[in-house]
């Protein structure tokens, strides 16, 4: 099978809230969307529930020809695409093709403020393998930051020392 190589990732934000119902539009107009979505306790009163946070709270991630975007702007709930400039910009299919492995591996993921500074890692074994990511301490253990450079936004997962190798750059 031949990729059209006119679709590509994109990101459109969308209003609080609104980034399941507004994934579940797009998909039934066709589209193919992405949303992940990580667990999260939360605790009232009388009971502590898991539920399913937006990994990335206030976007949802299409795959789509730009040319054909008006039907996703007219989708209640999208506010738009994100830009640099005027035109949409993509998102690089490496980072999301690696958030959607890290989602699929069944791995602890949350959230995570994105970071510019530290070592940037390779995972060499594992479910991971191949995943590049920069490496952080916290505690005593080590955990791999992937990040979505158009979103500014990252996510982390726990990793093992023996699992990773750092990146030289030349």
């Amino acid at each position: 099978m031949v990729e059209d190589r006119t679709l590509a990732w994109y990101a459109v934000t969308v209003k609080p809230r609104a980034e399941k119902a507004v994934a579940e539009a797009l998909q039934k107009k066709g589209y193919e969307s992405f949303l992940p979505l990580y667990a999260s306790q939360r605790e009232w009163s009388d009971r502590i529930k898991t539920i399913h946070m937006p990994l990335f709270s206030g976007y949802v991630f299409l795959h789509l020809d730009i040319t054909r975007r008006l039907p996703v702007l007219k989708t209640p709930g999208v506010v738009s695409f994100v830009s640099l400039g005027a035109e949409p910009t993509p998102i690089e299919t490496s980072e999301i093709e690696s958030i959607r492995l890290l989602m699929h591996t069944g791995l602890p993921v949350g959230p995570w403020p994105y970071l510019r500074a530290g070592q940037e890692v390779e995972v060499t074994r594992g479910a991971l393998k191949g995943i590049r990511g920069i490496l952080l301490k916290v505690k005593a253990q080590l955990r791999l930051v992937l990040s979505l450079s158009l979103l500014q936004r990252s996510v982390v997962v726990e990793v093992d020392r023996d699992d990773v190798r750092p990146i030289l750059r030349s």
